[in-house]
């Protein structure tokens, strides 16, 4: 298992995208005809602005308003929008999105959240501390009434965000995080999951159901409810899985998990 860098992804990763540079041209042109019709019309104008920098948006023109679809829309919303309707008294988040899910949560109630990297926050209802989840620390043991984890532990022990290596990090991770989970308490956690389960490394693990649901029952959790986002961005919600019958991971390649666990 290489895992070796194609040159052109090398290139790309260094700051040389060919195919991008020659397309940019087209929208160049755009630009500068754009420039000269908006600055024609301003010494006709009777509203004075002066001209500061120049700071050329090439590619904002080709995007859409927005993307209400994928694997951190789906997945921020819909976990958000189960933590609203169960009204938990606290929540404990692991390295999730603090510009999607944390930002959802914190509309409507404090949550406390871990990260091994600084955040960041002046907010009144999020509570930040550093913490590494693979180091086991017995004083948070049984202590998350409600709990997330999304689309972070497929990088645990990859060293892609300063961690240790690892091989077996997400192991160690997502034990860890089973014992901070109160008995009856709810995690929910998300991570990538395919047909064929393997690392790209050093960006993440990609993950078969069978392996995590072999991983959710070793630790003493069970699946209350399962959801996921499909290779076009779909969600697939309220999905029934078992052991069984996850083991072609529904012929994802690189899809999203979304598990709703209970601690018996």
């Amino acid at each position: 298992m290489s895992g070796r860098l194609s040159f052109r992804k090398y290139l790309k990763l260094s700051g040389l995208d060919f195919r991008k540079f020659f397309r940019s041209w087209a929208l160049w042109s755009i630009y500068r005809a754009n420039r000269k019709a908006f600055f024609k019309q301003a010494k006709t104008s009777s509203h004075f602005f002066s001209t500061g920098s120049a700071l050329p948006c090439l590619w904002d023109r080709m995007d859409k308003g927005g993307i209400a679809r994928g694997q951190y829309f789906f997945q921020d919303l819909l976990v958000a929008r189960r933590i609203y309707e169960r009204r938990p008294t606290s929540h404990v988040d692991i390295g999730s999105r603090v510009d999607g899910f944390v930002a959802h949560v914190a509309v409507f109630m404090k949550i406390l959240i871990f990260d091994l990297r600084d955040v960041d926050s002046t907010d009144v209802n999020i509570e930040f501390q550093k913490r590494d989840i693979m180091l086991d620390d017995p004083k948070w043991w049984d202590s998350a009434e409600s709990l997330s984890c999304l689309h972070a532990l497929e990088h645990f022990g990859l060293g892609r965000y300063g961690d240790s290596i690892d091989f077996e990090g997400h192991v160690v991770g997502f034990r860890n995080m089973a014992k901070m989970l109160k008995p009856g308490g709810v995690f929910y956690f998300s991570v990538p999951i395919g047909a064929k389960q393997r690392i790209e490394f050093d960006a993440h693990r990609i993950f078969s159901l069978p392996y995590l649901l072999s991983l959710i029952g070793d630790n003493g959790l069970s699946v209350a409810d399962f959801h996921y986002i499909d290779d076009k961005g779909l969600l697939h919600a309220n999905v029934p899985v078992h052991s069984d019958d996850a083991s072609l991971t529904f012929n994802l390649r690189n899809g999203c998990g979304i598990f709703e666990l209970r601690k018996s």
